[in-house]
């Protein structure tokens, strides 16, 4: 498509949905794996490590991509890359939906990581090239909308089909070959419906220009006028090339007289450790842990499968609404105001929720010893009654048992009120039965998981008006010019390594120590990311790229603006 094909704004329009689609992708990736889970174990056959692997497959498959996103994207462009990641993601999709086992499921999740850590970088660089000071923040603070839309779109995925799989269950009235077709059919189909958004990012991108500022470091200067043209009109397309210019030549100076020196300057040093540590921070929160695995947290916490995803929705929902309250503010009140509350608000909700799950997690006792000498013959029985321990009055009880059976820990839980309130476990001939941790206590009541699905969306309304807007526009505003986009894939491979190792470990530690656990180590987390916020970051609003290099630099570009 030629230059000046578009007007400027119905470009800039266009420009906008495609880069909403590559948030969309990422958000998709994030949340679809939530309502999967209730039925991917019953369907194949996975430990507790291998589960919190698929889950985290995602977020590792990121941090490898991150590794050389930023390289690619200086190599052969920005828009070639998003092209790339488009096709990523649906290979990815075709390869989970035909998985019948665990490493062709961890292969598709990872290749969809890959996907989502090429746009994670790729995208808020295209567009922080590519937009005006006077749009950037609410431009780029689309691509988080976009994210959080797409989050809301596997919430609801995962809804429609939770309920048709419940349906058929019931309908079932106990076949076990009818069940489990209803939920190998559930899982399956939640991936293999978001393909479609997968395929209109990768067609789109064919028709996007690549960022002038680009074109202009590969010595295109032609080009990127145009491409500047294209979004913006001739007037501030102008201003932006005199400044681009200008600061080529102050960098080419500095060059010739022996003072541009290493990557160790103050101007790039100070801005890559801040944009590092605030990716890191991001993930602290435990923001995608908690996306993750919403609806088991929400089972956990006393609700009904059907509540929880309802209650996953509610979340993710505001998650969304909260972004465009974000975007309204991010160019009026500033990046930093925005970071402060909403590291506030999470701070409050997690310590909240820390407390919640602490009342009734609290109240279980270690019955191991009991559970292991109940195992005879490579097998347990084990009657959950009150020979356990003492009962909780009007309180349903449960025993929780970590085991290994040769396949890795696993967890197994029943309540006193089932039907059969028998706990039944078995070991192979190769591998014996062996019994790592067992709890009994009170289940926690349908009130504690409501007031529970409060506070994460106080948590995730926090989230979404501070750090979710905020991280992907400070990220491609602190970074200068001459490591953005490798600056940005080493950022976000910290981000996506944090994010990767806290879901990696998160059932394995509530596992053993509870959610409360790890409820408190995000919050100890977020308050430092709230000092960090308070008293390091610089205001980036309404400055343009150069002025914040100059910042840095202790220079003024004022000139460039004559």
């Amino acid at each position: 498509m030629a230059p000046g094909t578009f007007h400027p704004v119905r470009y800039g329009r266009y420009l906008l949905f495609i880069s909403g689609l590559g948030g969309l992708l990422y958000g998709i990736d994030v949340g679809i794996i939530a309502a999967a889970l209730l039925y991917l174990g019953k369907t194949i056959s996975l430990s507790l490590e291998q589960t919190s692997i698929v889950v985290a497959a995602v977020l590792g498959g990121g941090m490898l991509s991150s590794l050389v996103a930023g390289v690619l994207a200086d190599w052969i462009g920005r828009k070639k890359m998003m092209i790339l990641s488009g096709l990523i993601f649906v290979a990815s999709v075709g390869l989970i939906v035909v998985s019948q086992g665990f490493l062709p499921l961890f292969l598709g999740r990872l290749l969809q990581g890959i996907s989502g850590g090429f746009i994670a970088v790729v995208v808020p660089l295209y567009l922080a090239e590519c937009l005006g000071a006077d749009v950037r923040g609410r431009g780029t603070a689309i691509f988080q909308f976009a994210l959080t839309f797409g989050i809301v779109i596997a919430a609801l995925t995962g809804f429609y089909f939770t309920n048709q799989a419940e349906s058929a269950i019931l309908a079932a009235a106990g076949n076990a070959t009818l069940i489990r077709a209803a939920q190998d059919h559930a899982w399956r189909a939640m991936f293999l419906s978001v393909v479609y958004p997968g395929l209109l990012f990768f067609g789109g991108s064919f028709f996007l220009s690549e960022t002038p500022r680009w074109l202009f470091r590969k010595g295109k200067t032609t080009e990127a006028l145009n491409a500047l043209r294209r979004s913006s009109s001739e007037d501030q397309a102008q201003l932006q090339m005199r400044e681009m210019t200008t600061l080529a030549a102050e960098t080419q100076a500095q060059t010739t007289s022996g003072e541009r020196g290493s990557l160790l300057q103050r101007k790039y040093v100070i801005p890559f450790v801040l944009a590092c540590f605030i990716l890191s921070c991001n993930q602290t929160t435990g923001i995608n842990s908690v996306l993750g695995f919403l609806v088991i947290i929400l089972k956990q916490a006393g609700m009904t499968a059907s509540h929880a995803t309802q209650g996953d929705v509610a979340v993710k929902v505001l998650n969304c609404v909260m972004t465009l309250v974000a975007i309204a503010f991010v160019d009026r009140k500033g990046r930093r105001f925005l970071l402060k509350t909403g590291t506030a608000g999470i701070v409050i909700s997690l310590v909240l929720g820390a407390f919640l799950f602490y009342r009734f997690e609290s109240n279980r006792v270690d019955v191991a010893p009991k559970a292991k000498a109940a195992v005879s013959g490579n097998a347990l029985a084990l009657p959950v009654d009150s020979a356990l321990g003492a009962e909780v009055g009007g309180h349903a009880m449960a025993l929780t048992v970590v085991y290994n059976a040769g396949a890795g820990d696993m967890v197994a839980t029943v309540r006193n009120d089932d039907p059969a309130p028998v706990l039944k476990l078995a070991g192979t001939a190769t591998s014996p039965l062996v019994i790592k941790q067992a709890t009994y206590g009170p289940v926690p009541t349908e009130q504690t998981g409501w007031l529970i699905t409060a506070c994460l969306g106080l948590f995730i309304a926090s989230y979404a008006f501070g750090p979710g807007v905020v991280v992907w526009l400070m990220l491609s505003e602190l970074m200068p010019t001459r490591i953005r986009s490798v600056g940005m894939g080493i950022a976000l491979l910290l981000n996506q390594g944090v994010s990767t190792l806290i879901a990696a470990v998160f059932l394995p530690v509530v596992g053993h120590y509870g959610y409360y656990a790890m409820f408190s180590f995000w919050a100890v987390c977020t308050v430092a990311y709230f000092l960090v916020a308070s008293f390091f970051l610089p205001e980036t609003k309404g400055k343009t790229l150069e002025e914040i290099e100059a910042y840095f630099d202790g220079r003024a570009v004022a000139a460039s603006r004559a």
